[in-house]
């Protein structure tokens, strides 16, 4: 049986159900249900590097007993046939589930060498950003942020749900943004390009206590400071942290003025979401604000668009599943054009 992410074997289970296939993954919640006929069951959820999915062990089943005995938190192997079907998605027959090696977790944790190249490749693009900043103000609190926080900002998701929502995809969708807003920067001279290409990288910060993985791990939890708080509240907070962290002897004479900096980011990270519904504070009220907010809804737009493509069924009219994000049924883009 191949070796499959959640990812492939849902899109394979779409294109060639029933499938035998065996998943490495987290078992990320365990909960005992009783159907409504009283047949208990335990209803299982699993996540890797890619996606989640859930499986329900019935008390008949060889399953039932692993489950019973499992905890949230171990690596299991699961062997199965996978089906899916339009009423109930994601369905297994005869499932089982056993311990991983620890030689296997540490592989499952790296993630395979094209997804190690990917996240390599996103974060240097960032750092080759931060790279080209210009205000050594802007330069000096992006570096402390990444030696400070690098470690946790490579592995945390950039969501719970909807988009990016895996380990390492608030990097993917970072690193997207900043390829985004250095192209827009060369249609928009006028732009503060330092203070955008930073308001990139801070206006989701918070996100490193809201939806961070733990080092050994996929499950995206919040921490108590994330659920607390909130991302754009931590985010603010994190910016003002470092900055009043940083030497400041040689910024007296500096234009525009230091306070002005950090004022215009901090009002980036506050008012991204755009809209005050949207838990904004404040609406964006300069062109680096709107652009920002623009190219973080452009970035997670597009790959729930993507990942439509990637997953779901091709329906009548190329018509795809409902993406209640996106308010729509994706159809099928228009190949380009080869001459």
């Amino acid at each position: 049986m191949p070796l499959l992410t959640i990812f492939e074997l849902k899109k394979a289970a779409r294109e060639h159900s029933p499938l035998e296939a065996v998943i490495h993954a987290q078992i990320e919640r365990i909960t005992r249900k009783d159907a409504s006929n009283g047949k208990p069951f335990h209803e299982v959820i699993f996540r890797d590097a890619t996606e989640s999915m859930t499986l329900r062990a019935w008390a008949d089943s060889a399953s039932f007993e692993s489950c019973t005995e499992a905890k949230p938190g171990e690596f299991v192997m699961i062997e199965g046939q996978f089906s899916h079907s339009t009423a109930f998605g994601l369905d297994a027959k005869g499932w089982e589930m056993s311990l991983l090696s620890d030689e296997a977790v540490d592989l499952l944790l790296a993630g395979s060498a094209e997804r190690i190249a990917l996240l390599n490749r996103a974060y240097g693009i960032i750092t080759d950003a931060v790279e080209s900043l210009r205000d050594p103000r802007i330069m000096a609190l992006c570096h402390r942020f990444l030696s400070q926080y690098g470690a946790r900002f490579r592995r945390a998701a950039a969501a719970k749900g909807n988009h990016h929502a895996r380990r390492g995809g608030l990097l993917e969708h970072t690193s997207r943004m900043m390829e985004s807003v250095l192209a827009l920067c060369t249609v928009y001279p006028e732009l503060h390009r330092d203070l955008l290409l930073a308001g990139v990288l801070f206006h989701d910060t918070g996100k490193l206590w809201e939806t961070c993985p733990p080092e050994r791990g996929f499950g995206i939890e919040s921490e108590a400071r994330g659920e607390l708080l909130g991302h754009l509240s931590i985010g603010i907070e994190l910016v003002n942290t470092i900055w009043r962290d940083l030497p400041k002897e040689d910024w007296e004479a500096l234009t525009p003025a230091s306070e002005d900096v950090r004022l215009h980011l901090l009002h980036l990270v506050a008012s991204h979401h755009g809209q005050l519904e949207f838990g904004s504070p404040v609406l964006p009220k300069t062109p680096e604000a709107a652009l920002l907010h623009f190219v973080d809804n452009i970035d997670a737009r597009m790959e729930m668009f993507l990942t439509a493509y990637a997953t779901g069924g091709t329906g009548q009219n190329g018509q795809r599943e409902w993406v209640r994000p996106l308010g729509v049924a994706p159809v099928t883009p228009l190949a380009p054009f080869l001459p």
